[in-house]
């Protein structure tokens, strides 16, 4: 019997090693990536309900039907007013959809008499309270609904242990006069004078001492 050649020997050994290697890495290709989604998403405010009054800094879809040159985003001014093709300058913050659809109907059928409008808020972002002091996550937030004391202070992650949450304050501006409106957790979370917890309004602060 003629003697192995070594190199024969030598190409069985790599054939064997390189199998696992293989192996490994067909798993390793049929293995999902791993996700970057942050693990504690920012809350989402979703859709605006029909009682959402609009407010500067609001980015609204306007379309009219039919009249495909009338559609268009429309940025809500620091003023409060748009100004939309036809129906020229009118103000929006302070009124709902419904509101301005009808007042955006009303001018443009002076031209188009069969002009049917359609509104909605694209980007909610002029509509915002501020929760501010010892929460886990202060910060501004959007809100696309009413919301009361204890939901703001839930978006702003809760009071931290050292807070004195029978102490916190509701800062609200009405043009130059501010009032400071006082807030017990303590009443609340025992289901008592559950009248303080109050449905904030755009640019209310919430302090947390």
């Amino acid at each position: 019997m003629p003697p192995r050649k070594p190199w024969s020997f030598l190409a069985l050994c790599l054939i064997v090693c390189r199998v696992p290697a293989l192996a490994v890495g067909a798993d390793a290709a049929a293995a999902p990536a791993a996700s970057t989604k942050p693990a504690n998403p920012p809350p989402d405010a979703g859709p605006v309900s029909a009682a959402y009054q609009i407010q500067p800094g609001d980015v609204l879809q306007v379309s009219v039907w039919k009249e495909t040159d009338l559609t268009s985003e429309v940025l809500v001014r620091p003023d409060g007013g748009i100004s939309f093709a036809l129906a020229g300058e009118l103000p929006a913050a302070g009124h709902t959809v419904a509101e301005l659809t009808a007042l955006l109907e009303q001018r443009i059928r002076k031209y188009e008499p069969d002009a049917a409008v359609t509104v909605s808020v694209k980007l909610a972002s002029g509509n915002r309270v501020y929760v501010i002091g010892k929460v886990n996550h202060p910060g501004d937030f959007p809100i696309n609904r009413p919301i009361d004391v204890m939901q703001a202070l839930s978006l702003a992650g809760g009071a931290t242990p050292f807070a004195d949450t029978n102490a916190i304050r509701i800062l609200r501006r009405d043009g130059a006069h501010e009032t400071s409106i006082s807030f017990r957790y303590g009443d609340i979370e025992h289901g008592r004078k559950l009248a303080q917890n109050i449905l904030l309004q755009s640019g209310d602060t919430v302090v947390v001492p």
